[in-house]
């Protein structure tokens, strides 16, 4: 079998009968197609595990066909600045006795000995909220979208839906609903809340929505928030450069080697380059400062695709930036919110970005971001969690499907739970339609998700097993003597507190 750093984790047996997919950002190492820089193989109890120790213009490909009897897996290599211009080194390491924890924890060990994670212990004593996310639930809502009618996500037949905005009460209300279920524990995400709309003219993106009732209602909302005991953050984005933004300058936007520009209309916003990392903590610390100036106190930030989408390169004679540069001048940002004691969140996690990051979106599991029921490419796995679980608290996804609970998934990861998930995007990054379950129910799926991180979200995810050979049955267990098991086709699950 092998084992692949895909989001969270995937493990294919050598005669999984379906074909591999096209990994996403094509196994690019510091993407969300490997969010560790490292694959493996096992056979019997031997083991290969292979390590990029360069991984900044590096990746791996896989290809696994339809019933196997095989898959192949291999890294590649990228030029850095159109050159080869630094030694790759790779490292393969031989072991017996192999499992999958044991595969992990080696990796584990070899990223402790390279002191390339910071616990959540040793981050608590730079930011003075983090305790209070620890055992939280999410509430992610949103207040406008105006997607443009060039953008590929704009409804030619109904138009008017291109269109929504909420006031900021929409939010107070429904905060003031979760203090009559006496919830302690809350942190509230808010998309589309500046002008002109989620995904529209950043990085000029500071204004309160207008329509939503400005700065003023904005303020009042997050004093709600706060008065409840809540936690607040934003949605922001300082890589993909909107023409429409009132700043835009093709001087400040990636050049690539040919010289030309990189460009497309999918995203809210239509036209849009990509902003040269140069220039991303110059926007982020004028944009926080202009928040700060109105008044409105932020515990948290979300800066979108940083942990997700390849670093870029960029060939401009004037801020001229590698991808390793690009990685660097991201983290910078990061360390800006932690300089102002502000939770830095991006959209996944990633193994570069843990010394600096300390939640995220999601890190789920491949096929939670495809339509349910798609067949799998194989085995979910959770060997980002069994690597670096005490480094990062990790949201997720609670709906329950026919054919999937990703309850049981959250319970077996140990994360905190999504309350409310608004996604920004129907039938993008796992926002399909579900027919939800009756807001007390779901809501007590929550406070058990939530209960159960409390106790083990500092704790190292000590083992993890698959007790039948169709991957159904799943077991992981912490250090803190806290073992987990679920069983994905009964949907029943246990959770077991033993002596350590």
């Amino acid at each position: 079998m092998t084992l692949l750093p895909l989001q969270q984790g995937l493990l294919i047996p050598n005669t999984w009968p379906v074909a591999l997919e096209r990994i996403s950002f094509d196994g690019l190492f510091n993407t969300a197609g490997a969010t560790m820089p490292w694959f493996a193989q096992i056979k019997g109890t031997s083991a290969l595990l292979a390590t990029c120790l360069t991984p900044w213009d590096a990746g791996y490909k896989a290809d696994h066909p339809e019933n196997g009897p095989y898959t192949h897996v291999h890294f590649y290599m990228n030029k850095s600045l159109g050159k080869m211009n630094y030694p790759r080194l790779f490292r393969y390491t031989l072991l017996q006795d192999a499992s999958i924890a044991s595969v992990a924890k080696h990796y584990r060990q070899d990223a402790e000995k390279e002191k390339k994670f910071k616990t959540l212990k040793a981050k608590a004593r730079c930011f003075s909220q983090l305790d209070s996310l620890i055992g939280s639930m999410v509430v992610h809502t949103s207040i406008k979208t105006d997607i443009q009618p060039e953008s590929r996500l704009y409804m030619h037949e109904t138009p008017e839906l291109s269109k929504v905005v909420k006031p900021f009460s929409h939010v107070t209300d429904y905060v003031k609903k979760l203090q009559q279920h006496r919830l302690e524990k809350v942190y509230v995400h808010l998309d589309g809340w500046a002008e002109p709309g989620y995904d529209n003219h950043h990085p000029d993106y500071n204004e309160p929505c207008e329509e939503a009732g400005g700065t003023q209602a904005m303020k009042e909302m997050v004093e709600t928030i706060h008065g409840a005991g809540y936690l607040f953050g934003i949605h922001d984005q300082y890589r993909d450069y909107y023409l429409r933004a009132p700043s835009f300058t093709w001087e400040k936007a990636v050049v690539l080697e040919d010289g030309t520009h990189p460009e497309h209309a999918f995203w809210a916003g239509g036209r849009q380059t990509y902003l040269c990392s140069d220039f991303a903590l110059d926007y982020v610390k004028r944009n926080f400062d202009l928040l700060r100036k109105k008044g409105i106190a932020l515990d948290a930030a979300y800066l979108d695709v940083f942990t997700c989408n390849e670093a870029d390169e960029c060939f401009h004679e004037d801020h001229t930036v590698s991808r390793k540069e690009g990685y660097e001048n991201r983290l910078a940002c990061f360390d800006y919110l932690k300089e102002q004691d502000i939770l830095s969140s991006s959209e996944d996690m990633n193994e570069w970005a843990l010394p600096s990051l300390v939640f995220c979106h999601y890190e789920p599991y491949d096929f939670m971001l495809r339509e349910p029921g798609a067949p799998k490419n194989g085995i979910p796995v959770p060997l980002f969690n069994l690597v670096y679980h005490d480094c990062a608290i990790i949201p997720w996804m609670m709906e329950k499907h026919e054919e999937e609970d990703y309850f049981l998934y959250a319970l077996l990861n140990g994360g905190i739970p999504y309350l409310r998930r608004d996604g920004a995007y129907q039938n993008i990054d796992g926002s399909f339609d579900c027919q939800g379950l009756p807001f007390d129910e779901h809501l007590e799926r929550c406070r058990i998700v939530s209960k159960l991180h409390e106790e083990v979200a500092m704790s190292e995810m000590t083992n993890f097993e698959l007790l039948d050979q169709e991957g159904y049955k799943q077991r992981s267990s912490f250090d803190d003597g806290t073992v987990v098991t679920i069983d994905l086709k009964s949907g029943e699950y246990s959770i077991e507190k033993l002596d350590k």
